[in-house]
């Protein structure tokens, strides 16, 4: 029955999604305890896993939809990462939207799409091929789609056109790399590269450069990145949503599965792609800090944190190196944690008391204390101060650099770790050291079981956090599993 888990583990978030549709609102309490019921099923079913991966069981589930196409589910060791991640997060960002919309309007249909998009997510990570691969990934763009435009209004909707528009485009493009590549190569399944030998080098790198290009819009690559920052008229749980599981990290995970899965590190080398698609990763790394540095909106500085943030791990995949892919992947786990921890803290903040823009910040810290000390650790980790995830991240980044001879590395995290102080800090100062208004000082943080239930997450996911960096070295932590990742198969 082992075989079966993996098709279990993507389409059990499918269960709440109907239910959550078919409940009407006078059900709420029954809709919230579902969902919340099933992402405590899927960690169960996660952790049983991560013991049975730890010893090398590997599982897989496919089923030929087509002739000659198999639709396959394959539980490697990297999916597992992934899957942790969102089936963790999943959990998180249930509680928090529970908290967060309390009995509003449209609930049904948000946590319907919801519960589609940990699906969709899910079977990113898990997809045995490309095809499947694609599937999911196109499941995820529609499924979020209605979360984008969640609100309804004229704000919501243009960035949701915007949101299409960029992603069906990437998507296009990496349908037509794919099946490029299956025409000449057939059926390209995720556990060795396939044989590229007798393929022209001019016909590889424009495959690789279609697919990369696909896949590098959602991941939020410039010049591809203009949707995400639009993105932010969605509520603040959509937001942590988009920046810490779902539609960046399905990007830059397939820019690594192409790397290392589709490709092999020995073409990508041959062929001269890494070095250009490292270069690009830090421009977008820069460009994305410098951009924060000029919004005075708290989501919108922290949608430009992302489209810094998310290209560390395509850096570091692309640098072809044990340290540097070390540090992409151990960054695809902490960028989520801190991520959604930053973006948890900024609705918290919103919803209790208005705050949007910076300059709204001044004592902050007095009126919710909880909350800005889960939004410090979150920003301190992003800046890459130890003990926190974001110094693990970026030790190992940096050391992937000097060990693939490419030193320059050293000098886009030294320039962004700058960025992000001076886009973190200020906001720091501001909520610390200034005295808050009349109306902040009024704010009870933790008054109330609502209120609490809203904070509590952003509390978890901050000392996940600091656990990240600090017990880096402890069997099942981020970085452990990195390793063990990258030693059974992306070095070999």
């Amino acid at each position: 029955m082992i075989h079966l888990l993996p098709l279990l583990l993507v389409f059990l978030p499918l269960v709440p999604a109907l239910i959550s549709f078919a409940l009407p609102d006078r059900m709420a309490v029954w809709r919230d305890a579902i969902n919340i019921s099933f992402a405590l099923i899927k960690l169960a079913v996660v952790g049983f896993l991560l013991l049975a991966a730890r010893e090398g069981v590997i599982t897989e589930w496919r089923y030929e939809f087509l002739p000659g196409h198999d639709f396959i589910l394959r539980l490697d060791s990297i999916a597992l990462l992934f899957i942790t991640l969102s089936a963790f997060l999943w959990l998180i960002a249930t509680v928090y939207s529970i908290a967060y919309f309390g009995r509003g309007p449209h609930l049904a249909r948000f946590f319907g799409f919801f519960n589609l998009c940990v699906l969709a997510a899910t079977g990113v990570a898990m997809s045995g091929t490309t095809i499947t691969f694609f599937l999911f990934y196109e499941l995820l763009t529609l499924a979020t789609w209605p979360l984008v435009v969640h609100k309804g209004d004229e704000k919501s909707l243009r960035a949701g056109r915007i949101y299409l528009i960029y992603t069906l485009a990437g998507s296009a493009a990496f349908l037509a790399g794919i099946v490029w590549l299956k025409s000449l190569v057939g059926t390209i399944e995720f556990t060795a590269p396939p044989d590229l030998s007798g393929i022209p080098r001019l016909e590889l790198t424009l495959i690789f450069i279609l697919c990369i290009g696909g896949l590098g819009v959602k991941a939020a690559l410039i010049p591809f990145h203009g949707w995400l920052p639009e993105a932010m008229a969605a509520p603040a749980p959509v937001s942590a949503l988009l920046h810490a599981v779902a539609v960046v990290k399905a990007g830059a995970f397939g820019i690594v599965r192409m790397i290392y899965d589709v490709y092999g590190i020995d073409t990508v080398s041959e062929l001269g792609l890494g070095t250009p698609l490292a270069v690009l990763a830090g421009a977008t790394i820069l460009y994305g800090s410098f951009r924060a540095v000029m919004q005075t909106d708290i989501k919108k500085r922290l949608a430009y944190s992302t489209v810094s943030q998310v290209s560390y791990i395509i850096l570091g995949a692309s640098l072809i190196g044990p340290f540097a892919i070390i540090g992409a992947l151990v960054h695809l786990v902490h960028q989520g944690i801190m991520k959604i921890t930053l973006f948890m803290c900024a609705g918290a903040l919103d919803n209790r008391m208005g705050i949007k823009s910076v300059a709204d910040l001044d004592g902050a810290g007095r009126a919710m204390p909880v909350t800005m000390a889960a939004f410090s650790i979150g920003a301190l980790g992003m800046i890459g101060v130890p003990p926190t995830a974001g110094f693990i991240s970026k030790w190992h980044l940096g050391l992937g650099g000097l060990q693939s001879d490419a030193p320059w590395v050293i000098a886009v995290l030294a320039g962004s770790s700058l960025l992000n102080a001076l886009y973190f800090l200020p906001l720091l100062y501001r909520a610390w050291l200034l005295p808050p208004s009349a109306k902040l000082a009024s704010v009870r943080e933790l008054d109330g079981a609502w209120n609490r239930m809203l904070i509590l997450p952003a509390a978890i996911t901050a000392l996940a956090t600091l656990a990240a960096g600090a017990f880096a070295t402890f069997p099942f932590s981020p970085l452990s599993w990195a390793k063990l990742i990258a030693e059974s198969g992306y070095l070999k």
